[in-house]
């Protein structure tokens, strides 16, 4: 059967996840790895990643989502803000919301993303207030992510998913 991952990659983060699952599927079934193209769209299923925009996928992703016509699709994703599963979810039901109704979305993974440093200065920069706290603690926390363990677990859901 074969396959496209598809990307849209802001900080490396992404790119990340995509080369996990591109390392855990057959490379001879692979028909298209990159940035949203039309030639993915010859593949009967698409795993299809995106960094977060404004609690979405961005807009490249979202106009590729809005393209597909019958594939099946795992999608993908990484937010800087991370630990609670229910907003990854929100955030992956945003991006779903993409997929035209003949589209069967075949399975899901996100993970928390490091930001750039330029997110920790505005941050720095903002009133004392256990927001910015909370704010800079999850910033260095998330300096160390997509780590090993999230990748193995892209990597096992891979394995779960429906023939």
């Amino acid at each position: 059967m074969s396959y496209a991952i598809v990307y849209s990659s802001r900080t490396g983060n992404t790119a990340m996840l995509a080369q996990a699952i591109r390392e855990a599927l057959p490379p001879e079934e692979c028909i298209y790895f990159g940035e949203p193209d039309p030639r993915a769209l010859e593949a009967e299923t698409l795993y299809v990643g995106f960094w977060t925009d404004k609690g979405s996928c961005d807009e490249k992703i979202a106009a590729f989502l809005e393209s597909l016509t019958g594939q099946q699709v795992f999608l993908f994703g990484t937010a800087g803000f991370g630990g609670a599963s229910a907003y990854f979810d929100q955030i992956l039901d945003r991006a779903a919301a993409h997929l035209g109704p003949q589209v069967r979305l075949m399975g899901r993974y996100m993970c928390q993303g490091k930001m750039p440093q330029v997110v920790r200065d505005r941050y720095q920069a903002m009133e004392e207030s256990p927001r910015r706290t909370a704010m800079l603690a999850n910033f260095d926390q998330a300096l160390s992510h997509p780590n090993e363990e999230d990748l193995a677990q892209l990597k096992a859901s891979l394995t779960t998913l429906p023939s």
